[in-house]
Formats: structure tokens, C-alpha cells, sequence
């Protein structure tokens, strides 16, 4: 149900945005919430349960993040045979940068945009749009594909994770 509604629904400038304030909405309401649940136990926990309860909303952050990600964002595995080009691309880069090949995706948003995702469980994953592809030329995406692969070489993804 929540998927077909997502892959349903056209993803315009304002539906992107409005998308995106609802995220943060919603992750502002959690952690209040989390953080005010959390106070009025203080008096009750210990040290060791508190860290422990921010230690399990980090861990689980961490693991449904890439798939929050996916299901906003409308992104998709693009197989080699559906775009070699592109692949070819991600594939020269990984090994230039002596990094493993990340997973190609494809973001079904006609807003010119890529980035880097993911985590050592889940795996890498750089994702470009469709208006990215439809907007630049090859040496271009390769350009754009190249900096998101800096992200994950240097474990920038890591470290949003935990800064968030």
C-alpha cells in the first residue's frame, strides 16, 4: 500500500519539498519526543540505561536510514544491462579511488541531484536522478558520481550519521 502510493505519485519541485519538511517534522517530533521521554526517566535510570537507549536509537537510525531514503526519494538498483553507460562510469571511479563498487541507483525525481548512502551493514549506494541524467552531459555525471564516491571514501556518510 505505502509503496504503491510512493511510486504512484509524480515527485514535483513542491511535492519534493513538502516531502522533505514532513521528514524533518517528523524526525524533530521523535526526537523530541524520545529526548522528553527520557528526561522524566533520568531520575529513575541510571547512566548506563540511558546510553544504552541512545546507543539502540542510533544503531536503529542507522539501519532503516538507507531504506527511509528509498521509499521518499522513489530510488531503485539500476542493473548493468539497464544502463551500462552509467555503470561504467561508477565502475572506473570505484577503481580509480580504490573503493569496492557501490550500488548504481536510480532516484525517480526530475530534479537534477545525486548522493551517497548507506552503511557497512547495508552497503553503499550512490543514487542520481533522473533529471540529472536528463540535464548533464556524460563527463558531468561522471564529475557529480565521482564526488559522491569521495563521500564514501571518506566515510562522510559515517559521519552525518553520527553528527545526526
Amino acid at each position: 500500500m505505502l509503496r504503491s502510493f510512493w511510486m504512484s505519485a509524480s515527485l514535483t519541485p513542491l511535492r519534493l519539498k513538502m516531502y522533505m519538511i514532513g521528514t524533518l517534522a517528523a524526525v524533530i517530533a521523535v526526537s523530541t519526543l524520545f529526548f522528553a521521554i527520557i528526561l522524566s526517566l533520568l531520575r529513575a535510570l541510571n547512566i548506563l540505561v540511558l546510553v544504552s537507549l541512545v546507543a539502540v536509537f542510533n544503531v536503529a537510525q542507522w539501519l532503516l536510514a538507507p531504506y527511509l531514503i528509498e521509499a521518499v526519494y522513489q530510488v531503485r538498483e539500476v542493473k548493468p544491462e539497464e544502463n551500462p553507460r552509467l555503470h561504467g562510469m561508477v565502475d572506473r571511479l570505484a577503481r580509480k579511488s580504490g573503493l569496492p563498487k557501490p550500488k548504481v541507483m536510480l532516484a525517480n525525481i526530475p530534479i537534477p541531484n545525486a548522493f551517497a548512502y548507506g552503511s557497512p551493514l547495508t552497503g553503499y549506494k550512490v543514487a542520481v536522478t533522473r533529471g540529472l541524467l536528463n540535464t548533464l552531459e556524460d563527463d558531468e555525471v561522471e564529475a557529480v558520481l565521482g564526488h559522491e564516491l569521495g563521500h564514501i571514501k571518506h566515510r562522510d556518510v559515517q559521519i552525518m550519521m553520527i553528527a545526526s
